[in-house]
């Protein structure tokens, strides 16, 4: 049942996506696809009180509450930033608005960028550890926790590359291209 409601959650997030842009951009109506787009975080709220009834409930957690867990942490981070690039996308495709910005592609720029991805991706690890330390102590610290205990490992990794990913672009950052000028190739 929790896959399920994980998938749901997913399927339902793109389609309130699609259809608050739609409101917004096709219908011309920009409060109502405005109150759609803010309808998404309840997904989550939902997925996360039918994931905390089900262990009220007695069953045994396993990989199945860990990913809800993660699910919920990667979705608070990164859907306002998705919903964010979609609605300047449409806004420009639909609304005739001016062509959303895209990242910077070399130097300190890029690096300022990817360090902003990197601490989304901590924050969405640290939400799913903090929420499967509370289903940890929920259904009691003893060998059923063990997969919750796992999936927290499993962030901290998750935390760690991020990290890595940041400073990667900080040290080596990307050079832009050098430009030729008289015609001749390098």
């Amino acid at each position: 049942m929790i896959v399920t409601l994980i998938v749901v959650s997913e399927v339902g997030f793109w389609v309130l996506l699609a259809a608050g842009l739609a409101l917004r951009y096709l219908a011309r109506m920009e409060k109502t696809g405005a109150a759609v787009l803010l309808c998404e975080p309840l997904l989550e709220v939902v997925l996360l009180v039918v994931t905390a009834i089900d262990l009220k409930n007695g069953a045994e957690p396993d990989w199945k509450h860990g990913l809800a867990a993660v699910y919920i942490g990667f979705t608070a981070t990164h859907g306002h930033y998705l919903v964010k690039w979609a609605d300047g996308h449409a806004a420009h495709r639909l609304g005739r608005g001016p062509r959303p910005v895209k990242p910077p592609r070399y130097g300190m720029p890029r690096a300022v960028h990817e360090w902003k991805m990197a601490a989304r991706g901590v924050g969405a690890a640290a939400i799913a550890a903090a929420l499967l330390q509370l289903a940890v102590w929920y259904v009691g610290d003893g060998e059923q926790a063990g997969p919750l205990h796992a999936w927290q490992a499993r962030m901290g990794l998750v935390a760690g590359i991020s990290l890595v990913i940041g400073a990667s672009y900080t040290v080596w950052p990307k050079r832009a291209p050098e430009r030729v000028t008289d015609g001749a190739s390098r």
